[in-house]
Parts: structure tokens; C-alpha cells; sequence
């Protein structure tokens, strides 16, 4: 892989990294907070990839005319002897810089599932602290921010208030239904799942994968996950109905 070749590698993957960053589909690698730094890396590579081009061509146009001075002998240096016929070969490994380029732009992997979430256990923390709640009824509220308060904050907070929670549906061995939402520290790869269980007015046939928007209010019911023991809340449905698949499908509300 000649200079030439590295700068247009280096242009297409600060490329593809722009295009990632200024869409939704950065969201499938890391998390919304990292989207600058996203940028950021792709402005780098182009800048890099353009000097990198522009320094081969001055190179070229130099080699051009030494070759253009090695044409009149009485010009010739003991120096130009020195550099006649030395030839630099980049090691072929470096055409594997493509494969991530082919990988981002081709492949675009979907968020974690149902499939990870019935096979990792609820990753569900105590939290340093709970902000005060909007007085809103009904209030919306995040999947692992209920679960928190659940848990940690046995509902206090919650009341008795009807609560919408978004997240997509998983069932274990057993048929148990879960509403689960993927939570992230940095990136996909580091994701894990955070589960409430559902009670009462449950769909008859529900569908793994498949976003619902839960209306319901706080239960003090609680099961242990039987993958690492930890607490898993219910929360008692009244509603329950079929959402799109959200822009950001993880939640970032767990580690803030």
C-alpha cells in the first residue's frame, strides 16, 4: 500500500466516521455523549489523509526532477548515485486498515436485544442520589431510573402516580415477561441490561424484541434475576402499547 493509497484509506474512514456522527447511526457503537469526540476523530483523519496526499505529491514532483537532473551527467552528485534504484515497500498488512472501513460503511450491527438480555443478568445499581421528579401525572420516566427507585428508593418517590416506561420486551425460560432497556457506561460493547418485570394488565401474546410503551403505576413486588441474583422490580401495568423502535435505543441514566 503506497502513501496514495493510505490517504484515500484514511479520507474514506474520517469520512464514514462523519457520516456516522452526523446521523444515528453513531448510536449503535457508542453513546450520545461521545458524539463530538466522534467528530472530532473523523475531522483528524481527513485532515491527516489530505497532508499525507500533499506531502506525497511534493515528494513526487522532487523525485520528478532529480530524475529530470539525472538526465544531464554533469550534474550528478555523488548523492544522486547513493539514492539510485532504493526503493521503500510498505508492508502489504496495512491494506487491512480497509476491513474497518468495509465494516462501518457495510455492516451496520442492530442495538442488543432480547437475546443478551435473557442471557445477562440485571445490571442495576444504587444510585448516589435521586432528583425530585416533575409533578406530572401521568409521568414519563426512564426504564432505569424507575428500577432504581424501585429498588433503592422502595417507590417513595413514584407515589402513586401512573407511569409511561419504554423498553422492549424479553421472556425467559420460563414465559416471564420483561421490559428491559440496554444501559451503557461508554459504548455497545460494554452494555448491559436493566429489567422490570411486568404484572396485570399484560398483553396475551407478546413478542421478544418488540418496544412497548408501559402505562402503570409503582409495585412493591419484587423477584431476583436467576442469572446474578440481583433484584429485578415489578411495575403493575394498565396499559400496554407497540412503539417504534427509539433513535437512541440504549439508556445512558444508569452511571449519571
Amino acid at each position: 500500500m503506497n502513501r496514495q493509497a493510505q490517504a484515500a484509506v484514511l479520507f474514506l474512514v474520517g469520512a464514514a466516521l462523519l457520516h456516522a456522527g452526523f446521523t444515528n447511526l453513531y448510536l449503535r457503537y457508542v453513546k450520545a455523549g461521545l458524539q463530538p469526540l466522534l467528530l472530532l476523530s473523523g475531522a483528524v483523519l481527513i485532515v491527516t489523509a489530505l497532508a499525507t496526499a500533499w506531502y506525497e505529491w511534493r515528494r513526487t514532483r522532487r523525485e520528478k526532477a532529480h530524475t529530470e537532473t539525472q538526465a544531464h551527467p554533469e550534474t550528478e552528485g555523488h548523492e544522486d548515485d547513493a539514492h539510485q534504484g532504493h526503493v521503500h515497500r510498505e508492508p502489504r498488512i496495512s491494506w487491512f486498515l480497509i476491513l474497518p472501513l468495509f465494516a462501518l460503511i457495510l455492516v451496520a450491527p442492530p442495538a442488543l436485544g432480547s437475546y443478551s438480555a435473557v442471557r445477562t443478568g440485571t445490571a442495576i445499581q444504587q444510585p448516589y442520589g435521586l432528583l425530585k421528579l416533575p409533578d406530572s401525572n401521568p409521568l414519563t420516566i426512564g426504564l432505569v431510573d424507575y428500577a432504581s427507585r424501585a429498588v433503592y428508593d422502595h417507590g417513595r418517590s413514584l407515589g402513586t402516580r401512573q407511569l409511561k416506561v419504554t423498553g422492549f420486551v424479553a421472556l425467559d425460560k420460563s414465559g416471564s415477561p420483561y421490559l428491559v432497556r440496554m444501559a451503557l457506561n461508554c459504548c455497545a460493547a460494554d452494555a448491559q441490561p436493566v429489567k422490570i418485570a411486568l404484572t396485570g394488565k399484560i398483553p396475551p401474546v407478546l413478542q421478544p424484541d418488540t418496544w412497548l410503551e408501559i402505562t402503570g403505576t409503582y409495585s412493591p413486588k419484587q423477584t431476583k434475576d436467576p442469572i446474578n441474583n440481583r433484584p429485578i422490580p415489578y411495575i403493575q401495568v394498565t396499559q400496554a402499547k407497540p412503539v417504534p423502535t427509539p433513535k437512541d435505543p440504549y439508556d445512558e441514566s444508569w452511571n449519571q
